[in-house]
């Protein structure tokens, strides 16, 4: 049975939209919509820090991320899909956030997802533990390495993908504002021809559009 991986933020939900939707009700004055922000991490097109970005995106995780609703169009390809492959989640995350991230993830794709991963993003003044040989994964591709046989990474990033690549693993990019992907997403959805993807690279099912088979 082939395994997927699967990261969490803008991947199964909707996060850097909902956050970005709650700053801008705080800052009126920011003109900019969710499909202007076409860098990610997005300080420098919002005329903040990075210090104050990643602030208002923690006290976000922590206030409001149990509220966040699962993609629709994702959760359908699983109750559809889900079982016939083995599934992992992956994130990249500050450790104060993961305990309500992998809560998230097994309440709404629990039936499929049995295994909640996460790399640190570091924060200032957060210690990592390490071993005395290795500080851990770096990246996602080098965590999935340990894993065995991963056949996709489903993600956001670009960076992300070129490095499960280089352990030989397949990637799906999802469309966002700051990925190349947006623009050639189409008409229809910006998660339908991803999701339609995971099942071309697998030859596992029939094509998937909007939620539905087709």
């Amino acid at each position: 049975m082939l395994a997927i991986a699967w990261d969490v933020d803008d991947v199964l939900n909707d996060l850097m939209r909902s956050w970005f939707e709650a700053w801008r009700g705080d800052h009126p004055e920011c003109a900019m919509r969710y499909e202007d922000l076409r860098q990610n991490p997005p300080e420098a097109l919002l005329g903040i820090s990075r210090a104050a970005y990643l602030q208002s995106l923690d006290r976000f995780r922590l206030e409001r991320f149990d509220a966040l609703a699962p993609a629709p169009e994702v959760l359908s390809w699983f109750e559809l899909y889900g079982h016939q492959f083995r599934h992992l989640a992956i994130t990249a995350a500050p450790l104060l956030a993961a305990p309500a991230s992998a809560a998230w993830v097994m309440r709404h794709f629990g039936r499929w997802i049995r295994s909640f991963n996460v790399v640190p993003s570091p924060r200032d003044g957060e210690e990592l533990p390490a071993s005395k040989t290795s500080k851990g994964p770096a990246s996602k591709g080098e965590m999935l390495a340990q894993f065995g046989r991963i056949d996709v990474l489903v993600d956001d990033d670009p960076d992300n993908l070129a490095g499960a690549r280089a352990v030989g693993i397949l990637g799906v990019l999802v469309p966002r504002p700051w990925n190349p992907a947006w623009a050639n997403r189409g008409p229809a959805s910006a998660l339908s021809g991803a999701l339609a993807q995971i099942l071309s690279l697998t030859g596992s099912a029939p094509a998937f559009e909007n939620g539905s088979i087709r």
